[in-house]
């Protein structure tokens, strides 16, 4: 590992002050942590101290968040030290990350070093160029695409000192490069592709959801059997309560929300005495506390919300339902907990998969996006030449900033105005059906691009 060290005094400002902008983004960091516990901020307004000031952290700007959070310098000071995503001298335009832990070592992390060293000169000091510097650190945590390094913001992985040396070329020539696995593999699979659980029948063929739709269908009781042990239990019931009848007793108790505890003495799972212990304690919170989320309810945690329509279940109108004793109930997904971005993002998850499900195994992203939705209108380059940084969309980061890009998606307003069926096409096009709902990105686009409500 490269020393910890702050730059020389020739290479240190005079002064740091955060910008008025940043100012305001540090006191809203601040304020997310209780009186008296402010130091808890520190990592966050070095790193920003560290992005204004164009890569790495000088003295002063160390000494301002001291006096920021009202901490002895020397506090900082062992933070910015410890962690080596904090640079302390000047970096390149690019700042190359080397890992240097056991599983890049045994790699070929080394040989990558060696270049760097060759092409570089030592560790900390930037090219003539002002392009590239390098640094030593500990693990990056993408071990099983060893050896890598992070440059700037990406990860590259799978390198030799071939392929990084073609990357750096690449970079200092503006040409577009291809972020993490450099050599094709997808993922963190095995080289040459997955060589375990390869049978077909261990799973029904979709990347997402499949467990949804096989709990779903195992799920489904036998109409026959469930009537039988309906009965049974019933008879069950009566035999082992010969007392007077419940002060309830025919009464209709309302399971709007989730018949799963009946369900479950239906089938045997749940004695009956402790069921209707359950049934009482069930009836007594929903009166108590009327259309407030149960959090115990294994069914309802699991199974998708099948009484709500499919727009329902993308964000519409939730709705609710009137019973006899309890008025109007929330529908499930309140009931649940889940948040609306929740349910679409689940409601979507499910269908995708039941409709990738039909598609052979070898089928492309576009083909598995158009069997579930619309491609977006793209446009042929950004308008005035100048695209909007999609990163500034949660969810978002440079190398799906890149894929909207190639598909002619470079502004927040094109976003903000997706229909559901472009959601599904752009979701399952890059391969995370869902999030897009899950993330809100069409919310966030609105907000950025000012065309929201």
């Amino acid at each position: 590992m490269a020393n910890r060290r702050l730059a020389p005094a020739s290479e240190q400002p005079e002064s740091f002050a955060f910008s008025p902008e940043n100012a305001e983004w540090a006191k809203t960091q601040i304020a997310k942590y209780p009186e008296g516990r402010q130091a808890s901020a520190v990592i966050s307004l070095l790193w920003k101290a560290q992005e204004q000031n164009g890569g790495w952290l000088p003295r002063a700007a160390i000494e301002a968040v001291a006096a920021e959070l009202g901490m002895p310098n020397i506090r900082v000071l062992e933070v910015a030290t410890f962690y080596t995503m904090f640079a302390l001298e000047p970096v390149g335009r690019f700042w190359i990350q080397v890992c240097g832990t056991v599983p890049c070592d045994s790699c070929g992390a080394r040989g990558l070093k060696e270049m760097l060293e060759a092409r570089l000169g030592p560790p900390g000091h930037v090219s003539p160029d002002g392009n590239f510097s390098w640094l030593e650190v500990e693990c990056l945590g993408a071990c099983c695409n060893a050896p890598m390094v992070q440059i700037n913001q990406d990860y590259y992985e799978d390198l030799t000192p071939e392929s990084l040396g073609t990357l750096m070329d690449d970079l200092a020539a503006g040409r577009p490069v291809k972020v993490g696995s450099q050599t094709g593999r997808n993922a963190s699979e095995p080289l040459g592709g997955p060589d375990t659980l390869t049978d077909p029948a261990l799973f029904d063929g979709s990347r997402v959801g499949a467990w949804r739709k096989r709990f779903e269908e195992t799920a489904k009781p036998d109409d026959s059997a469930a009537k039988s042990d309906e009965a049974a239990s019933t008879d069950r019931r009566a035999a082992d309560q010969p007392k007077p009848a419940r002060p309830d007793a025919g009464r209709p108790v309302e399971r709007s929300v989730s018949d799963a505890p009946a369900q479950r003495a239906a089938d045997g799972k749940t004695p009956v005495k402790e069921q209707d212990q359950a049934d009482a304690a069930e009836t007594g919170r929903s009166t108590a506390k009327e259309g407030a989320p149960r959090q115990g309810d294994a069914d309802v945690q699991a199974a998708p919300a099948k009484a709500m329509s499919e727009g329902e279940q993308a964000g519409g109108d939730q709705g609710s339902q009137e019973t006899p004793d309890r008025g109007t109930v929330p529908q499930q997904p309140e009931a649940s907990g889940a948040s609306e971005g929740e349910v679409a993002a689940e409601a979507e998850e499910a269908r995708v998969a039941g409709a990738l499900a039909a598609l052979p195994k070898d089928a492309t992203p576009e083909q598995k996006a158009n069997a579930v939705g619309t491609r977006p209108p793209g446009l042929d380059g950004a308008r005035a030449g100048k695209p909007d940084d999609l990163t500034r969309i949660k969810g978002v980061g440079p190398g799906n900033s890149q894929r909207l890009n190639a598909l002619g998606i470079y502004h927040f307003d094109q976003i903000a105005a997706w229909t559901r069926d472009e959601i599904t096409w752009v979701g399952t096009y890059l391969a995370f059906p869902g999030r897009i709902d899950r993330e809100n990105w069409v919310g966030q686009a609105q907000s950025l691009s000012g065309t929201g409500n």
